[in-house]
């Protein structure tokens, strides 16, 4: 088991340090140019399109769920460990200054999610009374590229299905057991049942769950950090300045500090908000909307959602509480400790409490990317299946193995998969440029958008094309 460990991180120092942090930083820093500044230029259209996106009808007796819906499924397995144990991880490792990071990536790396869930709505398929696509199904009918369809296919499925799902599983155990005392296994065997029970009911029963649980869990947590911030605003100054002066302080970059800062900055806040990774395009693909760029902007906006609103709650309590950075403490448990010094013992609790829905509804969300993938390889119910039944082993398997052993699994498929995504993404993000034009001109008009292939010069040829 240590060899394995060894290996594991060898291979993650090599990746992170020489290849991911730079291929990241210059994809997501070229589609903002690009698209010039769409994250920032239109924000307000992204709220719009959230708040109308229900409005969108389809024929009765189609399945396809609606754009708030795949919003939500996204954000089901944005939102989890990443909001309050990745934070933590990444400012006890890194110190404060990676949350400054975090959010560079946040802000820029936007771009990268509305380029990838474009496509996939571009590129998506029908498939009985719904949609599927993603990344698989762009590189295969974009670049016609299948062995990298399938390799892209694979990784997800152990990103998502198995690593991720680990790392949720353990965090969720670490949490209740910390705050309850109930052994992991015994928690474990509790998530796994119902995992099972979840995801045999296929997108439309895992849509409506999240729909549901993820406002309550994510609006609760915002409130509590955000009267935890009011009772200390007078802390709130000297919290931004650490931050800001830790992620160039003198004494990190004499130290060689500030490559451990920027890097555990990007690693946890693309694990938090994974813009560019190529997981969300997977359910983005499913939502039923009259333009592509539409969904691409409600992707985005989850970005923002997840790592400038809820991961800096999670780093703000930290850093306000006063609690040691530099002990035992790592991973939620020092999320935990930093809410007990605020409110008490019920910290513990709360933040048990919260994340299990944070990490059972990402586990739910994780799920399907995975089996989104199953779907692209093979149409075998019974290979779905069996994927479903290895995804619940996982679950149990999470909740007894180490934190560092799940992490640093997460951190190696993660890197792997975003580096397959990006490749594709900055091959075909022109497409995205002439959607956008399209998009843009029709709002000029006063018109809502609506997509016709035939109508669009550069893409009225494409027939790899399918629902447009």
């Amino acid at each position: 088991m240590e060899t394995l460990q060894h290996l594991i991180d060898v291979a993650n120092n090599l990746l992170w340090t020489y290849i991911m942090v730079a291929a990241l930083i210059a994809c997501a820093v070229y589609f903002t140019i690009r698209s010039r500044f769409v994250q920032f230029r239109m924000l307000g259209e992204m709220i719009r399109q959230l708040v109308n996106s229900n409005e969108h009808k389809h024929s009765e007796g189609e399945k396809h769920i609606s754009p708030f819906q795949a919003f939500a499924v996204s954000l089901a397995s944005r939102v989890g460990t990443g909001n309050l144990a990745g934070v933590a991880s990444a400012i006890a490792v890194g110190g404060p200054g990676a949350v400054f990071w975090m959010w560079i990536i946040a802000l820029i790396g936007s771009a990268n999610a509305f380029i990838e869930s474009t496509l996939a709505q571009l590129y998506k398929r029908r498939a009985n009374d719904s949609f599927i696509g993603g990344p698989a199904y762009y590189i295969l009918h974009g670049l016609k590229c299948r062995w990298m369809a399938i390799l892209f296919s694979v990784l997800t499925i152990l990103t998502f299905g198995f690593a991720f799902n680990t790392v949720q599983s353990n965090t969720l155990c670490e949490a209740v057991e910390n705050a309850f005392g109930i052994d992991h296994a015994y928690i474990g065997i509790a998530i796994t049942l119902a995992t099972l029970a979840i995801i045999f009911g296929g997108i439309q029963r895992i849509a409506k769950f999240s729909t549901v649980i993820v406002p309550i869990m994510a609006l609760g947590y915002i409130l509590l950090a955000l009267v935890i911030v009011a009772i200390n605003i007078t802390q709130l100054p000297a919290v931004l300045e650490l931050i800001v002066k830790d992620a160039f302080g003198v004494e990190q970059i004499v130290g060689g500090g500030i490559g451990a800062t920027l890097m555990q900055g990007i690693k946890r806040g693309l694990f938090s908000n994974e813009a560019g990774m190529g997981s969300a395009p997977n359910v983005a693909a499913t939502a039923s909307t009259s333009h592509p760029v539409k969904q691409g902007l409600i992707q985005s906006l989850g970005v923002f959602t997840d790592t400038l609103i809820i991961c800096s709650c999670t780093a703000f309590i930290i850093l306000i509480s006063g609690v040691s950075l530099g002990g035992d403490l790592d991973g939620i448990r020092l999320t935990q400790e930093a809410l007990t010094t605020q409110i008490g013992g019920s910290g513990r609790t709360f933040v048990a409490i919260a994340i299990f829905f944070f990490a059972f509804s990402s586990i739910i969300g994780n799920y399907y990317y995975g089996e989104a993938n199953i779907k692209f390889i093979t149409s075998s119910s019974k290979v779905l299946n069996i994927y479903r039944l290895l995804v619940c082993v996982m679950v149990m398997s999470g909740a007894i193995m180490s934190l560092k052993t799940v992490w640093s699994l997460a951190d190696l498929t993660m890197g792997l998969m975003t580096l397959c995504n990006i490749a594709a993404i900055v091959l075909l993000g022109r497409q995205v440029f002439v959607l956008l034009n399209d998009y843009t001109k029709q709002k000029s008009k006063g018109l809502d958008p609506v997509f016709k292939k035939s109508e669009v010069k550069e893409l009225a040829d494409n027939d790899a094309i399918e629902c447009w």
